[in-house]
């Protein structure tokens, strides 16, 4: 019933930027925290970055100054504008969203399918 779809990851050289979109789209009511998560290969999935409904943004000391979270509620999408891109920031990135379906229920966090980034030269 909702989809969060992600877009925009690819192979890009140290130093290099990117910028991550993830639309949700289906039954959706209200967006609260929408955010990403990154899985490198053999290491557990990690918050990156995560903004409120009404802008409040929280970062990982790993990310701080270099990756920008952001959003547009009226298209329902997150962006994470990725910059001076390091090798250590290869990893899977999934975007997530805390949607509620119908007005006066529970919401719950629904997540996309990743998509792959890899800084390497």
């Amino acid at each position: 019933q909702v989809q969060l779809v992600e877009s925009g990851g690819g192979l890009v050289q140290p130093g290099g930027s990117l910028r991550l979109s993830c639309a949700a789209s289906g039954k959706i009511f209200s967006i609260n925290t929408m955010g990403w998560y990154r899985q490198a290969p053999g290491k557990q999935r990690e918050l990156v970055a995560t903004i409120t409904s009404g802008g409040n943004t929280n970062y990982a000391d790993s990310v701080k100054g270099r990756l920008a979270i952001s959003r547009d509620n009226a298209k329902n999408t997150v962006f994470l504008q990725m910059n001076s891109l390091k090798p250590e920031d290869t990893a899977i990135y999934y975007c997530y969203a805390d949607i509620a379906g119908l007005p006066g229920t529970w919401s719950q966090n629904y997540w996309g399918q990743g998509t792959q980034v890899t800084v390497s030269s």
